[in-house]
């Protein structure tokens, strides 16, 4: 994984062979605060894939559009081991599917911003800038049943 933190918060947390990780959004600092942000993000990985951590509280710093922060609003509010669907995000903050799946796409905050939790209405895995994979991966670590998804 690559993370970025300034001194707001986490400003990209991705992993590292994504190709379009986009490095002008790393404008991060090398402040105290920021080193900080990274430490408790690295502590707060290391307990959610141990298992002991269902929700992050660790600050981010998302440099993106309002639109894109009410999506990411949404996301972060989905529960640990939960699913929605991009027609229920869309309709809880008053928009449609695609556009919620392009902000969702450009979550450069994986799992902290847990966009693997959104899939499509059917069940179906689709989409996931981390892979489908990788989706499917932590869908499981969160003890999401598979007769819910992967129709």
């Amino acid at each position: 994984m690559q993370a970025i933190a300034s001194e707001r918060g986490v400003v990209v947390c991705d992993f590292s062979d994504r190709a379009n990780l986009p490095t002008e959004l790393g404008a991060g600092d090398d402040s105290a605060a920021g080193a900080l942000h990274l430490r408790q993000l690295e502590d707060e990985l290391r307990a959610y894939f141990a298992g002991k951590l269902r929700a992050f509280t660790v600050a981010i710093d998302p440099r993106v559009s309002d639109f894109q922060r009410r999506a990411w609003a949404y996301l972060r509010a989905i529960p640990f081991g939960e699913t929605r669907s991009y027609a229920q995000q869309a309709a809880a903050i008053g928009s449609v599917a695609r556009a919620v799946g392009r902000a969702n796409g450009g979550n450069f905050v994986a799992i902290v911003i847990p966009c693997h939790r959104v899939i499509g209405s059917t069940g179906s895995l689709t989409g996931y800038g981390g892979g489908i994979e990788r989706k499917k991966w932590l869908l499981r670590h969160e003890e999401v049943p598979d007769d819910r998804l992967f129709r």
